[in-house]
C-alpha cells in the first residue's frame, strides 16, 4: 500500500516523497490508519521495520487537521524513549516527516546542557521527544508543564522497563491528561510489557507484524567458538581476511571496549569507541564518523544497541554476548533491515555457551558454529578439572609439617629459659 493512499496531508505527503518513502511497510499498514483515528496501540514491532513512521505520521497529521499555537513550555505530543542516541534519531527522522508543518520538534536528554534545552522549551515546542530523566529534571525546574499533552508515544518500552524507568515514566505521565491518545511501541512483548499497556492504555488495539522475539529473516546467523583470550586477534583476522568494510561490534562491558580499541589501533584498522564514559560530543562525533565511512570499525557497549539507524551495515559482532538473551535481538537489530542482507557474528567462550543457548531458545534456532584453525575454546573436560583442583584444599606436605612444629617447639622452650 503507498502512502499517497492515506489522504495525509500535502505537507506531509511532500515530506515522504523528499524522504524517498513511498511504500508502507507492515506495521505501518496496520498502525497508522487507527492511531489516526485517535485509538490507543499497542505494536510489537522490532527496529527497522519502520515504526517510526507509525507512530509519527498519524500524530502528525492529528495536529495538522487540529492546528493550534505554540505555546512555550507547553508541548501538544511527547515521546518517551530510552537513550538520547535514540532521542537524537527520532529527532531528525519526525523533523524530516514534519519539514513543511509549522511545527517544532526538538529532543531532550542528559548529556546535554539544561540551559540550552530551557530556552527551547521556554521558545516553544509541539513536539517532544525526551528522556524520562532529564524530562522529570525539566518539570521539577519548572521548565515544562504536561497538563496540555495530547498524544504520548512510549517507543522501545520493554528497553525502558529493562532500564529499571518505569517509575520515571509512571511519574511523567501522572502529569498528563487521562484524556489522551496513548501508543506504546515494544519489541518484545513481555509480561511486564503486557502489564504496563493495561495500566496505561484505553481499549486498545494490539498490533504484531512478526512473532514475539522475532528477527529479521534476511539475517544470517554464526558463531565462533573461541577462548576470551583469543577474541580480539580472532576479529582483526576476520576482518582482514574477509575484507569487512563496516563493522559494529558490541562488548559487555566498558573495560572490554577500550580494550579492544587499543588493538584495534595496533593494526592499524581505523575505529572509534561509543561507551558511557565517553562525552556525549565524543559519541556523536563516532557515530557520524562511522555512518560516513570515516571508520571502518565502531565498538559500543549496549548504549548503542538501540536508535541506531546505519545505511549498508552488513555486519554486527557480538564479542561478548549480552547478559540478556532479549539483547541479542536488539543488538542485531542494526543489520538486516529494510530487506538488505546482514550477519550476525558471535564469538563465544566456555563460560558463554549457557547464554548461547538462551539465545537460540528465544529465536528458535540452532545458530551455526564455524571453526578457525588456531582458536579454540578448549576442552570441556579439561577446565571443568581445573576448576575442581583449584576449589580443592592444598595437599599438606608432611616433612614441611614437622618442620614447623620443631620450629614452634624451640621457641617455645627458648622462651620458659628466660627470666620473670
Amino acid at each position: 500500500m503507498k502512502f499517497s493512499s492515506l489522504d495525509l496531508a500535502p505537507e506531509i505527503l511532500k515530506a515522504l516523497k523528499a524522504c524517498g518513502h513511498f511504500k508502507m511497510t507492515t506495521i505501518q499498514e496496520q498502525a497508522i490508519i487507527p492511531a489516526r483515528r485517535g485509538k490507543d496501540i499497542l505494536a510489537n514491532a522490532q527496529t527497522g521495520t519502520g515504526k517510526t513512521a507509525a507512530f509519527a505520521l498519524p500524530i502528525l497529521q492529528q495536529m495538522s487537521d487540529r492546528p493550534m499555537p505554540t505555546i512555550s513550555g507547553s508541548p501538544r505530543a511527547l515521546i518517551l524513549t530510552p537513550t538520547r542516541e535514540l532521542a537524537e534519531q527520532l529527532e531528525q527522522t519526525i523533523s524530516a516527516y514534519a519539514q513543511f508543518l509549522p511545527l517544532t520538534i526538538k529532543a531532550l536528554y542528559g548529556g546535554a546542557k539544561l540551559s540550552a534545552q530551557e530556552k527551547k522549551l521556554k521558545a516553544g515546542i509541539d513536539l517532544v521527544i525526551a528522556t524520562p530523566g532529564r524530562l522529570l529534571e525539566h518539570l521539577e525546574s519548572g521548565n515544562v508543564k504536561l497538563s496540555g499533552i495530547e498524544f504520548v508515544v512510549l517507543d522501545e518500552a520493554d528497553r525502558m522497563l529493562d532500564m529499571g524507568f518505569i517509575s520515571d515514566v509512571n511519574a511523567l505521565l501522572e502529569k498528563t491528561p487521562k484524556k489522551r491518545q496513548t501508543l506504546l511501541f515494544s519489541a518484545t512483548i513481555s509480561q511486564p510489557v503486557k502489564a504496563l499497556a493495561n495500566k496505561l492504555l484505553k481499549n486498545h488495539q494490539a498490533i504484531s507484524v512478526a512473532r514475539q522475539n522475532a528477527i529479521a529473516p534476511t539475517i544470517e546467523h554464526m558463531v565462533y567458538p573461541v577462548g576470551e583470550h583469543q577474541k580480539a586477534d580472532l576479529f582483526i583476522e576476520l576482518i582482514e581476511q574477509h575484507n569487512w568494510f563496516k563493522v559494529l561490534v558490541f562488548t559487555s562491558t566498558k573495560a572490554q571496549a577500550d580494550e579492544l580499541m587499543k588493538k584495534l589501533k595496533a593494526a592499524k584498522i581505523k575505529a572509534a569507541i561509543c561507551h558511557g564514559d565517553k562525552s556525549q560530543g565524543s559519541r556523536r562525533r563516532a557515530i557520524t564518523d562511522f555512518k560516513a565511512d570515516k571508520i571502518q570499525v565502531l565498538v559500543a557497549t549496549e548504549v548503542a544497541a538501540r536508535g541506531l539507524d546505519i545505511k549498508d551495515l552488513d555486519q554486527v559482532v557480538n564479542f561478548n554476548l549480552p547478559y540478556l538473551a532479549e539483547d541479542y535481538v536488539h543488538r542485531i537489530g542494526r543489520t538486516g533491515r529494510a530487506g538488505s542482507k546482514g550477519q550476525a557474528i558471535s564469538f563465544v567462550s566456555r563460560e558463554e555457551e549457557r547464554t548461547l543457548n538462551n539465545i537460540e531458545r528465544l529465536i528458535g534456532e540452532r545458530i551455526q558454529r564455524i571453526k578457525v584453525p588456531g582458536y579454540s575454546v578448549g576442552s570441556r573436560d579439561t577446565i571443568l578439572n581445573n576448576l575442581t583442583q583449584r576449589s580443592r584444599p592444598a595437599k599438606s606436605n608432611k616433612a614441611s609439617q614437622t618442620r614447623i612444629v620443631q620450629n614452634r617447639n624451640r621457641r617455645i622452650k627458648k622462651g620458659k629459659k628466660k627470666k620473670p
